[in-house]
């Protein structure tokens, strides 16, 4: 199998080392030509993904920041190969697809959607890993959900990343879901280290901070265009966080032990159903 990878980052690095580990011959791009040439001196990449060696390619998948990506893919679909697989990896679909699926409609390949649902709170080629995604799910947006020749083929591409199993779904679904179960956890969580008592929270702090801290530690610029890219959804959660918040805080404001209880108590019991799933 040949494989272009477009984006060294986190994500694009983890997936090149992945398919480097199983045998593929992996040419990468990045906009930062020293990781590039780094990654060639590790043996990572046999050599540079360009307009020439993408059309040599099984596989190519797109690991850069949204409006990057469409840019991207704007430039080198003329050169991508008709039995070419095109999947981008961003954390939000809609434009993207979007742009996608008009491309390989223009130009004869084949594109689907992708977001691999994995990562740590650090960025950048030095911090991939080969095992990145052993074990975990893969979103997935084709133009056909139903289309299972496409679906099986997905498949066995993304086998040497080590997915555990991959959800196919719709662009908008993925975006409305994606706001609460990632977006909200990296508001949340970088908003609530800008309490001055996080400076003083050694000796204090223990499971539950780590747990909820551990994402504020971003890529301010990526998760801008993400939070952008999604606001409709993201601020229906918000909006909806918000009114949770207030309820808390009436509830203490009043002394209202009995109210605040109960408030405890249905979110106990939304992640008690939670878990059961």
């Amino acid at each position: 199998m040949k494989v272009g990878i477009a984006g060294l980052g986190l994500i694009g690095g983890s997936l090149a080392k992945a398919y480097n580990r199983s045998g593929a011959v992996v040419y990468g791009y990045d906009g930062n030509r020293v990781v590039q040439d780094f990654a060639k001196l590790q043996g990572v990449l046999e050599g540079d993904l360009d307009e020439n060696t993408v059309k040599e390619c099984d596989l190519l998948l797109v690991a850069l920041y949204p409006q990057v990506s469409i840019e991207y893919l704007k430039h080198i679909a003329p050169y991508i190969p008709p039995n070419a697989l095109v999947m981008d990896c961003c954390g939000v679909k809609r434009e993207i697809c979007e742009v996608g699926f008009a491309l390989a409609d223009e130009y004869g390949f084949t594109y689907v959607g992708g977001h691999p649902m994995a990562g740590t709170q650090y960025s950048g080629y030095a911090n991939s890993k080969a095992d990145m995604f052993q074990g975990a799910p893969m979103v997935v947006v084709p133009r056909e959900r139903d289309d299972i020749l496409l679906l099986d083929r997905v498949k066995k591409l993304l086998t040497p990343a080590g997915f555990s199993h991959v959800t196919v779904t719709t662009a908008e679904h993925h975006d409305e879901m994606i706001a609460y179960t990632s977006q909200m956890c990296h508001v949340i969580s970088n908003a609530y280290v800008k309490s001055p008592r996080a400076q003083m929270h050694k000796g204090y702090s223990a499971g539950s901070y780590m747990d909820l801290t551990r994402v504020a530690w971003l890529n301010e610029h990526m998760w801008t265009d993400l939070f952008l890219e999604n606001r409709d959804f993201l601020l229906r959660e918000l909006d909806e966080m918000i009114g949770h918040l207030q309820e808390y805080k009436t509830a203490l404001e009043q002394g209202n032990g009995d109210r605040l209880c109960t408030l405890l108590a249905e979110g106990r019991i939304c992640k008690e159903k939670v878990d059961a799933e």
